[in-house]
């Protein structure tokens, strides 16, 4: 009887692997609590009108539907029977000879779980539409205002996190207000929005070496970001948020928030570890060994942003999809080899290099010693983009969309689709004052049937 490899988890990681297997002699399971593999480099531009959702997540099914060793199951997993060799669901158990592990990664707020409310992070389609729905909704509700304190609340957007996430962010909605929107309106100037950056560190991308980083900062500033530095938000709520540089602290008027600062690994992380006794990391990850197995467990193996991998260089590897991407591909040849009697050397990270956009023609990439900046490497940052698209459609429609864009300078997707009013505060005001003038009426017509009672 073929082994049978399940794999929890749709994306880079979970289904690199999947598709690695194809040719070996074990059924695949694949389970993910969403139908799709999702493209989570461009949900920014989701979040911002240039792509819609479908232009950038697959139908898991079709991903894999020729690969006939392969099943997907929807459904979200509870939990993990290691004595039994079982993953947990609601309402099924699945039992498996190999178990990889790619849940990926979620939001961390530090601490700080109820700034969500009011600081949305960027993680799942729902996510992006709910930026969507708040920045434009903004507009909206500046539109309708009259007060021009609240005008400019409403026209303040504050984005929390200068790492990669944050800057492509901050760029985009920069890119909205001073020129997509810019005649749209009538009683405001959507080109006089605000756009912060705020960033805890003394520099965005500090992941990039200081020269690419200020060149991306100088980037920001020339569309109209106000990048912040060395500077820790300490309080968010429903009116803005305060910030706290070198002892003194500023509050911030600002009706839409978005959070980059920070991710945590999925809490499936947490419930792996109590099973096996395996430790987390602060981030929630689970070192593995060089094999990427669960110490102890060499059946059970976690991979992208839900390992820690200090093996190589004595730090964790970052975070990134060409983490996962590589870890994929080495758990499908490693579980291929593995079941014909054959082994695999220990698991090795080839930096690609990386790439950030900042907005149309503007990017920073540095790949080895070579450090780019400006057309050539947004160009680059394209072609990778494109290239890892996993489905040749939204491949297609992806460039079509930014070929279009970049010629219209427009975005196709500005669309507020939710049911929530996005001046809910405005709305609040007016029925209030209807309901005022209806009973001031009603007191009226009191009144007066009184007066001619007593008149009569």
């Amino acid at each position: 009887m073929k082994e049978h490899v399940v794999i929890i988890g749709g994306g880079f990681g979970g289904l690199y692997a999947a598709k690695r297997l194809k040719n070996a002699p074990v059924n695949v399971t694949l389970i993910d609590r969403r139908n799709h593999h999702l493209f989570q480099p461009l949900l920014y531009q989701v979040a911002t009108g240039e792509l819609s959702p479908a232009d950038i997540a697959t139908p898991l099914r079709r991903l894999l539907k020729g690969q006939k060793n392969a099943k997907v199951v929807l459904g979200e997993v509870t939990g993990f029977d290691v004595e039994n060799r079982a993953v947990l669901l609601h309402d099924e158990v699945i039992h498996y000879d190999r178990l990889i592990v790619a849940a990926g990664a979620g939001n961390h707020y530090f601490g700080k779980n109820e700034w969500a409310r009011w600081a949305p992070s960027l993680k799942t389609v729902e996510d992006a539409t709910e930026i969507r729905r708040r920045v434009l909704g903004a507009f909206e509700a500046a539109e309708r205002a009259t007060d021009p304190d609240k005008i400019r609340a409403w026209l303040t957007f504050a984005v929390i996190g200068g790492g990669p996430t944050g800057v492509e962010l901050a760029g985009a909605l920069a890119e909205v207000a001073h020129e997509t929107l810019k005649h749209d309106f009538r009683s405001i100037d959507p080109s006089q929005a605000r756009i912060l950056l705020i960033q805890s560190p003394d520099r965005v991308l500090p992941t990039y070496s200081p020269d690419l980083s200020a060149k991306a900062e100088a980037a920001l500033a020339r569309l109209g970001v106000e990048v912040v530095t060395g500077t820790r938000v300490t309080d968010v709520g429903p009116d803005g948020l305060r910030l706290s540089h070198d002892g003194h602290e500023d509050d911030i008027a600002a009706r839409t928030i978005l959070w980059a600062a920070g991710v945590q690994a999925s809490p499936l992380g947490k419930a792996l570890a109590d099973a096996t006794g395996a430790t987390t990391d602060r981030g929630g990850r689970i070192p593995v060994e060089p094999d990427l197995s669960v110490p102890g467990h060499p059946e059970i193996h976690v991979i992208g942003d839900m390992a820690s991998y200090a093996h190589q260089t004595g730090t964790p590897l970052p975070g990134v999809a060409q983490v996962a991407i590589q870890q994929g591909r080495y758990m499908g040849d490693l579980i291929h080899r593995r079941v014909q009697g054959d082994d695999l050397p220990s698991f090795r990270y080839r930096d690609p290099g990386s790439v950030a956009t900042i907005g149309r023609g503007k990017a920073v990439a540095e790949i080895g010693r070579f450090r780019l900046a400006g057309w050539l490497a947004w160009n680059l940052w394209m072609v990778i983009h494109l290239m890892y698209q996993m489905d040749l459609e939204n491949r297609v429609l992806v460039l079509v969309q930014w070929m279009w864009n970049f010629t219209t300078r427009g975005r196709s997707a500005l669309l507020i689709t939710e049911r929530e009013t996005p001046f809910a505060g405005i709305r609040a005001t007016a029925e209030i004052g209807l309901k005022t003038l209806r009973e001031t009426a009603t007191l009226s017509r009191v009144r007066e049937t009184n007066t001619m009672r007593r008149a009569g």
